[in-house]
C-alpha cells in the first residue's frame, strides 16, 4: 500500500550533499549526548536471530519476518523486526550493574510494512536498554527517562542549527514534555481513530508522551498493538512531535518499563499468547533470571527527518520505493537516496 504526499510548497532545506553531511552529524551528536543522559555503553548488535529462542520482537503479532534456514548451522534464522527482547538478555549476559545499560545500532527488515512519507521497508534506530532496580517500576521514573532523552533531541537540533544556519527556519522543537494517557485521550476524542486523536492533541501540545499502549481501552480496543511479552502496558509510551513539514503528529520513539514475571503472565495470557511460556527467553523470564529494565528504540531517519525538515523518509535513508512513491517525488524535486 502506498500513501506518499508531498507539500505543495515543499523544498529541502539542504542540498543533497549537505544533508548526507548532516545525516551523519545528527547520528554522531545524538547516540554521544543520549548516551552520556543515560549512561549507555555502545555494543554491536546481531542482524540475524534464532527463531527458537523467541527473542525476536514480533511487533503487533501479524507482520511477517524475513527468515531462511542456515545450511551449516540446521538453525532457522529471522531478520530482526527489533532488538526489544534480545536487549535484555543481553543485559545479563554481559553482567551489567542498576543504572547503566547499553545502545546499538538496529537494522531490521519489515516486509509488511506499509509505505508512505514515514514509513520503509527498512528500519534504522538507536536500541537502548538499562537495568533499574525494582522500586524504579514506576511511572515517575518513565518519565524523567523520557525527559531525558527529549533533552537529548533539543541539544542535537541545538548543534545541528549551529553547523547548518539553513535549519534554523524550522520551529524548534519544545522541551516542555505534556504527559497523556491513551484512554484520557480516548475519552477527548470518543469518536476519532487513534491517529486522529494523535494528530488533534499533537497539535496543541507539540512535545507529547502517549503512555499505556497495548491493553484494551473502555471503547473495547487498544490505541496500538504491542506485543505482550516487552512493554509493560501501565508502563509504556510513545515520544511524540508535531511535524510542522508534514503538518501532522509524528512518532520517534517507542519505549517503556519492561515487562516482570507478574506484568509478562498478565499480558501473555490477555492476548492469548500462552505458547510463548516455553520459548527460553520467556522461561528465564519468568522464572526470575533476567533483571528489570527499561528501553526503547529511537528512530534514527526519523529523528533526521524532523532536524532536517525533511518531508519523506526515504530522503535521509536508503530504501526500496515503489513506482508510484518515486513519480510523486520526482515530480515534486525529491531527491531519494
Amino acid at each position: 500500500m502506498n500513501n506518499c504526499t508531498i507539500p505543495e510548497k515543499y523544498r529541502p532545506l539542504l542540498g543533497l550533499y549537505d544533508t548526507q553531511v548532516a545525516i551523519a552529524m545528527t547520528k554522531r551528536v545524538f547516540e554521544d549526548t543520549l548516551s552520556g543522559a543515560l549512561h549507555l555503553r555502545r555494543v554491536s548488535a546481531p542482524l540475524l536471530l534464532d527463531a527458537a529462542t523467541g527473542l525476536n520482537d514480533d511487533l503487533n503479532g501479524v507482520e511477517r519476518p524475513v527468515e531462511f534456514d542456515i545450511r551449516a548451522t540446521g538453525t532457522h534464522a529471522q531478520v530482526v523486526h527489533s532488538l526489544a527482547k534480545w536487549k535484555r538478555a543481553a543485559l545479563h549476559r554481559y553482567g551489567f550493574d542498576v543504572g547503566s545499560g547499553i545502545v546499538t545500532d538496529m537494522n531490521a527488515i519489515r516486509r509488511d510494512e506499509d509505505l508512505d512519507n514515514l514509513h520503509s521497508i527498512y528500519v534504522d534506530q538507536w536500541d537502548w536498554e538499562k537495568v533499574i532496580a525494582p522500586q524504579e517500576r514506576t511511572l515517575q521514573h518513565l518519565q524523567e527517562t523520557v525527559e531525558r532523552i527529549v533533552g537529548a533531541i533539543c541539544d542535537t537540533e541545538k548543534t545541528m542549527r549551529a553547523l547548518f544556519p539553513a535549519l534554523n527556519i524550522l520551529p524548534a522543537t519544545q522541551r516542555d514534555i505534556t504527559f497523556i494517557t491513551t484512554q484520557e485521550l480516548e475519552d477527548q476524542y470518543p469518536e476519532w481513530t487513534p491517529k486522529e486523536r494523535e494528530d488533534a492533541f499533537v497539535k496543541d501540545h507539540p512535545t507529547t508522551f502517549l503512555m499505556q499502549i497495548g491493553g484494551a481501552l473502555r471503547s473495547g480496543k487498544p490505541h496500538d498493538g504491542r506485543a505482550p511479552d516487552y512493554d509493560d502496558w501501565a508502563l509504556n509510551g510513545d515520544l511524540l512531535f508535531w511535524n510542522h513539514t508534514l503538518q501532522r503528529s509524528y512518532e520517534v520513539s517507542s519505549m517503556g518499563i519492561r515487562v516482570n514475571a507478574e506484568s509478562m503472565d498478565r499480558q501473555l495470557s490477555l492476548a492469548g499468547c500462552d505458547a510463548r511460556r516455553t520459548l527460553p527467553f520467556h522461561k528465564a523470564l519468568l522464572s526470575g533470571e533476567l533483571p528489570d529494565t527499561m528501553g526503547g528504540g529511537i528512530g534514527q531517519s526519523r529523528l533526521c527527518m524532523l532536524l532536517l525538515g525533511s518531508a519523506h523518509i526515504g530522503e535521509v535513508q536508503s530504501s526500496i520505493w515503489d513506482e508510484e512513491t518515486r513519480r510523486i517525488c520526482a515530480e515534486r524535486g525529491v531527491t531519494l537516496l
